[in-house]
């Protein structure tokens, strides 16, 4: 896989991250704090600016907790740790190949029809797709921290 990060990802097209997700791998379970990036109306003039906004007011990422299998949102401006999820690997709901399931049907009211997918699409980055219900409604990215040696 090609190093890639997630600003590439936010000049993508729609068909262009749908393809990518579909190529790539299930991946490893992130395990940690990642950074992450709302991807809003992709490959448009304006898909940057909503990214920055809504990581500057709304959400920064998620922290994986692989001993529990969970993960918790980073939101607000403060990035408190809230909306839980369970993790696991199962089908896609995007092409039936394996993913990585961020479930949070068990978690807060508000949150319960929601389903993300994500898979590795280079190193330590993994693009996901947002289901509301069976629809799918925006995609996100995550980059793990660079590893120190």
């Amino acid at each position: 896989m090609a190093t890639l990060t997630a600003a590439p990802l936010v000049r993508r097209s729609q068909s262009q991250l749908d393809g990518l997700f579909r190529r790539s791998p299930a991946g490893p379970i992130p395990q940690g704090d990642t950074a992450g990036l709302a991807i809003i109306a992709p490959g448009t003039p304006l898909s940057a600016p909503l990214a920055r906004f809504v990581h500057l007011i709304a959400w920064q990422g998620k922290v994986f907790d692989p001993t529990t299998g969970t993960l918790r949102n980073k939101i607000t401006p403060f990035g408190i740790r809230a909306i839980p999820a369970r993790v696991y690997k199962d089908v896609s709901w995007v092409d039936g190949r394996e993913c990585i399931v961020l479930d949070y049907s068990k978690s807060w009211l508000v949150a319960r029809g929601i389903r993300d997918e994500i898979r590795e699409v280079a190193p330590g980055q993994y693009l996901g797709v947002v289901f509301l219900g069976r629809v799918k409604v925006l995609n996100f990215a995550l980059r793990m921290p660079a590893r120190r040696g």
